[in-house]
């Protein structure tokens, strides 16, 4: 009886890890499927041979048993007696004490048929379709997964601030995605049955939009809160007055006290950025002020400030 080379059969080497054992095997049971391939006995029998491999390599316990095997093949099938085992008969009972395949692969697997000779003879003949059947699940389960489809969005700052639509061509679908106020950058947003059908067209994806926010040249975003820098001449530091602050509702006054030093940062309460799923809260808006000093001042001018200047003095 030929020894059986599992790994060959599935395509891997013997160093192949779990992981890659699965997807080589799921791919050469999609492509040799039965429903892919009615009528084709060649295809019908690289069916069997790839689902009895993945029984046995498929399973890293049985694997390692399969491999101590291997390394000793040559002794069993010299069936020397002296070893306490028997022929391998047709139901191939195995009786060796020391390494008792009949126990440790037949009680393991599920019962059922068609693999081979050697399989059912180390295997005890009980082993079946628990690979056979997850071979026929993979390729159904293949036919029924869809896929996710995935975009980005870019919208201005005015327009996370106020909410906005886009119009998404899907090929033979255009949808309009509503961008609630307060959308960061990054945020994702999921569009449920949007994306890839799968290969029946029985199942959708989901579609995965990923906002991006360009930087304003104005305010920085941090969380919810807006920061800005306006200027305040040297007046109204001095003297106090009001200084007009722009923000992303509309331009407001800011009361400036007198002697305000350049630096100085003043906090408007909810005028930062809607948030996201709270439309009418909203962050603060923190403004900085910095000092703007005259230029081309008249003679008289001059005067004034030398005589402050040594007032001050």
């Amino acid at each position: 009886m030929d020894y059986k080379d599992y790994y060959k059969v599935i395509g891997i080497p013997k160093t192949a890890t779990q992981d890659e054992i699965k997807k080589a095997y799921r791919k050469l049971a999609i492509k040799y499927h039965p429903d892919k391939n009615k009528g084709n006995k060649a295809a019908e029998e690289k069916f069997k041979e790839i689902a009895e491999a993945y029984e046995v390599i498929g399973d890293a316990a049985k694997r390692k048993k399969y491999d101590e095997l291997g390394s000793e093949w040559n002794q069993y099938q010299n069936k020397n007696n002296d070893y306490g085992y028997s022929d391998f008969g047709g139901q191939g009972q195995y009786r060796a004490n020391h390494y008792n395949m009949n126990e440790d692969f037949g009680q393991e697997f599920g019962g059922g048929q068609g693999f081979s000779d050697f399989f059912n003879a180390f295997f005890s003949g009980r082993a079946g379709g628990q690979r056979a059947r997850a071979t026929h699940d993979a390729y159904y389960e293949q036919m029924e997964s869809p896929g996710d489809f995935e975009t980005t969005i870019t919208i201005s700052l005015e327009e996370a601030y106020n909410g906005t639509t886009r119009i998404i061509n899907l090929g033979d679908e255009k949808i309009r995605i509503n961008i609630k106020p307060g959308a960061e950058n990054g945020q994702i947003l999921k569009v449920k049955g949007k994306g890839q059908k799968s290969k029946s067209g029985r199942k959708s994806g989901d579609l995965y939009i990923k906002i991006l926010v360009e930087p304003h040249y104005f305010f920085t975003r941090k969380g919810n809160d807006l920061y800005c820098e306006t200027p305040l001449d040297i007046y109204t530091a001095i003297l106090g007055g009001e200084v007009k602050v722009r923000t992303l509702k509309s331009d407001m006054k800011m009361k400036i006290p007198a002697g305000t030093d350049g630096g100085k940062t003043f906090r408007l309460k909810g005028m930062g950025m809607p948030i996201h799923e709270k439309p009418s809260v909203f962050g603060d808006l923190y403004v900085k002020v910095y000092i703007t000093v005259p230029k081309n001042l008249t003679p008289e001018q001059k005067e004034l400030v030398q005589k402050l200047q040594k007032t001050n003095c």
